[in-house]
C-alpha cells in the first residue's frame, strides 16, 4: 500500500476517497480538509479569537491543533459535567494537552458553579441525561464567549456526527432544526457564532490524525450515552457506508448544497428577549438552562477564577 502523494509506505487508506497515505501527507491531508471547510464557509477571518469547545476526546483536540498548526488564535473551554470518573479522565486529556502545548483553558465546573451536574439534572427533571447534558453546555459555550470577548465558538463535530444528526432529523422530519443543519451559525441576539471545521473529516481520520501527532484522548464513550438514539443513527450509517464508500459525504454535503436553504432557521423567525436571571437571550420568560437550574440544585453564584501553575488554567 503506497501514499497516493510520494508513494512511500501508507499509514490508512481512505476508502472513500479511494486513496491511501504516509503520515506527514495524512496530516497534511487533514489540515487541508479543515482549511477549506473554513474558507469555503468563511467561517474566520485573520487575528480573529477563538474559542475551542474541548471535552477531551478526539475531535475536539483535533480541531484545536490543526487550527493551532493553520495559524489561528484559539483558547480552550472545558465544561466539567460532573459524570463520575469519566469526567476527571476526560479533563486530565485536556490538561495534558494544555500543558503540553503551552495554551489557555477555561474551566467551567457546573457543580461549583450552577450546583448542580448532569446525571442529578437528569434526576431531578426527568430528561434524559443526553438532553440536560447539550442544554447545560451550550448555554455555558455561549456565556463564556460573549464575556470572553471571543469571535467564535468552535466544536468539534465530525462528518459522522453531522451525518447522523442530519438523519435523525429527516426520519423524523424536525423542520425547525435542518435549517440550522450548517457548519457556521451567524452571531445573532446575542449568541455568538458557532462554528464546525472537522465537517469533512470522519471519526475515524480525526482518531488516526491523534495517534500520529501523539495525542492522547478519551477513548471510551460516556456512560450515559448508551442507548442515545445518536449512536443508533450513526451505526446505520456505518453500515450504508461500508456498503458504498462516500455515502456520508454524499448525504451531507448534498443536503447543504442543494436542501439546507429551502428550510427556515427557527431562530430567525423574529428578535428575543432577555433572560431576566442570566441576560442570555429566549423566546421564553426565562431561559431554558435557567429554568434548568431552578429544578435542580437552585442558584449559586460562579467562584472567582483561578490559575494553575503547570497551565494556563482558568476555573470559573
Amino acid at each position: 500500500m503506497k501514499c497516493r502523494v510520494c508513494r512511500e509506505p501508507a499509514v490508512i487508506a481512505l476508502r472513500r476517497h479511494n486513496a491511501n497515505f504516509c503520515s506527514d501527507h495524512f496530516l497534511r491531508y487533514c489540515r487541508q480538509q479543515v482549511d477549506r471547510v473554513i474558507d469555503d464557509y468563511d467561517m474566520f477571518a485573520p487575528g480573529e479569537r477563538l474559542l475551542v469547545a474541548v471535552s477531551g476526546g478526539k475531535d475536539s483536540l483535533a480541531v484545536w491543533d490543526i487550527l493551532r498548526e493553520l495559524g489561528y488564535a484559539a483558547d480552550g473551554l472545558y465544561v466539567g459535567l460532573g459524570i463520575d470518573d469519566y469526567s476527571d479522565v476526560s479533563l486530565s486529556f485536556v490538561t495534558d494537552f494544555v500543558s503540553r502545548h503551552g495554551l489557555e483553558l477555561t474551566i467551567v465546573d457546573l457543580a461549583d458553579s450552577y450546583g448542580f451536574d448532569v446525571p442529578s439534572a437528569a434526576e431531578a427533571t426527568g430528561r434524559v441525561p443526553c438532553s440536560a447534558c447539550g442544554l447545560s453546555k451550550r448555554h455555558v459555550f455561549d456565556k463564556a464567549a460573549v464575556d470572553g470577548g471571543y469571535d467564535a465558538v468552535v466544536t468539534g463535530h465530525n462528518l459522522d456526527d453531522e451525518a447522523a444528526v442530519l438523519y435523525g432529523n429527516v426520519m423524523r422530519w424536525q423542520v425547525d432544526y435542518l435549517g440550522r443543519q450548517r457548519p457556521l451559525l451567524e452571531a445573532r441576539d446575542g449568541f455568538p457564532r458557532k462554528a464546525k471545521p472537522l465537517v469533512r473529516l470522519t471519526e475515524r481520520e480525526t482518531a488516526a490524525y491523534c495517534v500520529l501527532r501523539g495525542i492522547d484522548y478519551q477513548v471510551e464513550e460516556c456512560p450515559m450515552a448508551i442507548g442515545n438514539k445518536h449512536l443508533g443513527f450513526k451505526e446505520a450509517l456505518n453500515l450504508l457506508e461500508d456498503r458504498s464508500p462516500g455515502s456520508k459525504a454524499e448525504f451531507y454535503f448534498g443536503y447543504l448544497k442543494r436542501v439546507v436553504d429551502r428550510f427556515t432557521d427557527f431562530e430567525d423567525r423574529g428578535s428575543l428577549g432577555t433572560c431576566p436571571s442570566c441576560g442570555s437571550p429566549t423566546d421564553a420568560e426565562t431561559c431554558a438552562f435557567c429554568r434548568l437550574v431552578s429544578r435542580t440544585a437552585g442558584h449559586s453564584q460562579p467562584v472567582a477564577f483561578t490559575t494553575r501553575n503547570e497551565a494556563t488554567v482558568r476555573q470559573h
